[in-house]
C-alpha cells in the first residue's frame, strides 16, 4: 500500500534530517523541505483518480462543471496553504505560516461567493 511507502519516505527522511541537523542546520531543513514535496508530489498523482470520478459522477447528475471545479479549486487552496504553513511552522517562521493561513482563507473566501450566491439566489426563487 502507498501508505507504507509514504511513512518509510518520512521516517527515513526525518533520521536523516534529524542527522544532518546536528552538523548543518541549513542541509537539514532542506531535507525535511525536500521530502514534504516529494510526498506532496506523490499524493497529488493520487488524487487525479478521485477528481475523475468526481466529474463523472457530476456529469451523471447534471451539475454544472464551474462548481465542481470551484470546490475543487477551494480544496487544492486549502491542501497547499496548509502544505506551505507546515513547512514554515518546520522551519521555524511560525509567523509567515499564519500569514499563509490567512491568505489561503480569503483565497477560499473569494473562490466560494459566486456558489453562495448560487445558492442565495436559489433559495431567494424558492421563497413565493
Amino acid at each position: 500500500m502507498e501508505i507504507y511507502q509514504i511513512v518509510a519516505v518520512g521516517v527515513v527522511a526525518t533520521v536523516l534530517a534529524v542527522t544532518v541537523k546536528n552538523q548543518n542546520q541549513e542541509i537539514g531543513m532542506f531535507v525535511s523541505i525536500v521530502t514534504g514535496f516529494v510526498i506532496f508530489i506523490f499524493i497529488v498523482a493520487k488524487l487525479q483518480s478521485v477528481i475523475e470520478i468526481l466529474h463523472q459522477m457530476a456529469n451523471k447528475i447534471n451539475i454544472d462543471d464551474i462548481y465542481l471545479s470551484t470546490i475543487l479549486k477551494i480544496v487544492g487552496i486549502a491542501y497547499i496553504a496548509e502544505f506551505g504553513a507546515q513547512i514554515c511552522k518546520d522551519a521555524g517562521e511560525g509567523v509567515i505560516a499564519s500569514k499563509i493561513e490567512f491568505g489561503g482563507k480569503v483565497l477560499i473566501m473569494v473562490m466560494a461567493v459566486p456558489i453562495l450566491v448560487s445558492l442565495m439566489d436559489l433559495i431567494i426563487n424558492m421563497v413565493p
